[in-house]
């Protein structure tokens, strides 16, 4: 037998015994019912030949964001059935969370192996992050920052193609021509709801509409094949540079998952799908090629052995330890401790747009590694606002760059930068226009810290102009900070003048999670009356404020605190202005307590205030029903309940569903310095 011949046929014997660890590992799931079906499982019976065929083109050099149906796949780069099984369990050990995510929910960071980061469970979001992957690897490589060529492996189910995330993924990875793989396994079923249901074309026909996609079939049920069109898609993939897309069938050969069972709605389509079992297929092959049948039965009996072993090991490991639930929330932080010059000697005052515009400018000086990208902040406009000005210029189109509209992309994709070593700095135009990108800073940004047990923090800012600023009307002027805040997971920083704009964008970028800047609109250039005082003096670049660390603007008169008839206003953003203009003419009996971090909050702070005082407004611009300005006055009410002389104030905006046009009920609608002066004499009548 020829060398090469030789070692083909090792590779195919090498898939059939995986093959069979695979099959063994679904059989014993399925008699072990009342151990393996306490949670949530799939399998891949059906799809082992596609998925073996596709990770043995692996390199360690390369990233892989699979879904969860790839078992096959995770045991074709060397995986353990007892690692999987661990996770099946949910135990201590489950090498990629801890016994906290799914079954085949890997996020493996193990030398020798392929990265694979953070998976959920949503279908299809994964090719966000996965193009994401890509489109930092691109970067890197044109830095001249990669020593290896690597690809990106996406694989989803053909169902989820159809999601609209899918198509932003797509566009992106033809547009800047990323070095990215989509496979995409079509056994015709979602969960009940066939492929004649669900769609009007397969995968491989509707990628043929994304120019520069190279797209290819392939039998997903012959190993052979399938072999074959995934060596010539990895390699026009690695060498080319370029994205491709594999459209592979296979069969459905077990449940949907061990909660919705085959046997309550496949009937004869399940017979039919037998026929496509990759396993006779791959002995045929091999038994025509003069392979013993002893020998595959050999192969067969060792994998069995192999996974009863393995399975009895993983009954027997231990489970987590339940004190250790709530570890790896956030990673952290680096900058725990104010630095640099706040006021430098000849500096001149700055508004806030401007010191978020140095702020940037300087960090991509320092780091070649960051990125800044979002909705016209490229060369021809920089922002719409005017807060990326000239960086396209300094840095280059692939530093700075006009995305399409695409909020989830330029969210979701920041934490596949993050995870091969890009620090991306991103923007949404405005936070009316936040909300399709919120699958993705929930499902794969938030959860990746903790679920990966800490090996994949997203390090990532989110810039985000928020609030109302006279005339914006109800799609440029809404605020949204009590939705990002009920995310766990992420950081929401809310800085109100320029120094602390400058202080809290730079340890923002230097945090290692995901961070959204809200930056109000209203105090950008400081013309909306009474809001001079978000101008001042432009700190030096070394200027840096930790997060969760309040501001207190103003103190009351120590008088009028001896003799109880002062009250400390709680607020950020353009509540610190509307709390200037009331202390005006309060006679020292109010203290301004600028929170500048929503998440995390300056809680001892906060109860220092509430024990020196005794009465206690807090005031936002959101309507204040159910906002976080009530839940915090509910926190304080509850935990410092004993030192208050009166009930704490929350101060809002009316509770309607948006902020309207006309300026005049734009202003019958937000608080203002007047409204918040005569809640404050409420308060103070206690």
């Amino acid at each position: 037998m020829k060398e090469e011949n030789k070692n083909w046929i090792d590779t195919c014997l090498k898939a059939y015994a995986l093959m069979c660890t695979a099959r063994r590992m679904a059989e014993l799931y399925d008699e072990e019912k009342d151990i393996c079906s306490k949670y949530v499982h799939s399998t891949s019976r059906g799809h082992e030949a596609i998925q073996m065929a596709t990770g043995f083109q692996l390199t360690a050099a390369d990233y892989a964001s699979p879904y969860y149906r790839d078992e096959s796949l995770l045991l074709s780069i060397g995986l353990e059935p007892y690692e999987l099984m661990l996770q099946l369990m949910a135990k201590r050990d489950d090498p990629f969370s801890g016994g906290r995510s799914y079954y085949s929910h890997p996020s493996l960071k193990r030398k020798g192996f392929p990265t694979i980061p953070h998976q959920s469970s949503a279908t299809g979001m994964q090719t966000i992050p996965a193009t994401g992957m890509a489109h930092g690897i691109a970067y890197l490589e044109l830095q001249g920052l990669l020593k290896t060529k690597p690809v990106v492996l996406c694989s989803l189910g053909d169902g989820s193609v159809t999601e609209g995330e899918v198509a932003e993924a797509f566009q992106m990875a033809v547009l800047k021509n990323l070095p990215i793989l989509y496979l995409v396994q079509d056994n015709n079923w979602g969960i009940s709801a066939t492929g004649q249901e669900m769609r009007a074309m397969d995968a491989y026909e509707y990628a043929q509409g994304f120019k520069g996609m190279k797209c290819f079939r392939a039998d997903g049920s012959d190993f052979v094949d399938s072999y074959r069109v995934m060596s010539e898609a990895f390699g026009y993939a690695r060498h080319e540079r370029k994205p491709v897309l594999v459209h592979a069938r296979c069969a459905l050969l077990g449940h949907h998952t061990s909660g919705v069972r085959k046997e309550w709605y496949r009937g004869e389509d399940l017979a039919q799908q037998m026929k496509d079992d990759p396993i006779p297929k791959l002995t045929n092959y091999l038994l025509q090629n003069k392979i013993l049948s002893s020998q595959l039965d050999e192969l067969k009996l060792d994998a069995e052995k192999k996974v009863n072993s393995d399975f009895k090991k993983a009954i027997a490991s231990p489970d987590p330890d339940v004190d250790e639930f709530d570890q790896h929330e956030f990673a952290p932080a680096v900058i725990r401790e104010e630095k640099g010059n706040r006021n430098p000697i000849k500096s001149e005052k700055i508004t806030m747009v401007d010191a978020a515009l140095h702020a940037v400018d300087e960090i991509l000086q320092a780091h070649p590694e960051a990125i800044f990208y979002g909705q016209d902040v490229g060369r021809r406009l920089g922002g719409v606002f005017r807060e990326a000005a000239t960086l396209a210029q300094k840095y280059g189109d692939e530093r700075v760059f006009n995305t399409p509209i695409q909020e989830a992309y330029i969210i979701g994709s920041t934490a596949g930068m993050s995870a091969v070593g890009v620090k991306p700095i991103v923007e949404i135009q405005f936070a009316d226009y936040i909300w399709p990108g919120l699958n993705q800073l929930v499902e794969e940004i938030s959860k990746s810290y903790y679920l990966t047990c800490g090996k994949f923090p997203v390090q990532t800012l989110i810039r985000v102009p928020i609030g109302a600023y006279g005339g914006g009307g109800p799609y440029h002027s809404g605020s949204i900070e009590s939705t990002l805040l009920t995310i766990r997971g992420i950081k929401v920083v809310y800085p109100s003048n320029a120094a602390d704009m400058k202080g809290l964008l730079k340890s923002s970028f230097y945090d290692p999670n995901p961070v959204v800047l809200l930056e109000h609109k209203g105090l950008y250039w400081s013309k909306v009356p009474g809001t001079q005082d978000a101008k001042t003096t432009e700190p030096d670049e070394a200027y840096v404020i930790p997060l969760g660390r309040a501001n207190t603007v103003l103190y009351a008169d120590e008088d009028t605190v001896a003799n109880g008839e002062s009250a400390v206003v709680i607020t950020y953003g353009m509540g610190v202005y509307w709390a200037k203009e009331v202390a005006k003419k309060m006679n020292g009996r109010i203290e301004i307590m600028d929170l500048r971090s929503l998440n995390p909050i300056d809680w001892e702070s906060i109860t220092k205030s509430v024990k020196k005082h005794g009465k206690v407004a807090v005031l936002t611009e959101e309507p204040l029903l159910n906002s976080f300005a009530e839940s915090l006055a509910g926190r304080i009410s509850k935990e410092l309940f004993h030192f208050l002389d009166a009930p704490v104030w929350p101060i809002g905006s009316a509770n309607l569903p948006a902020v309207p046009l006309n300026v005049e009920l734009e202003k019958r609608m937000l608080p203002s310095p007047e409204k918040v002066a005569g809640e404050i004499a409420r308060l103070l009548s206690y």
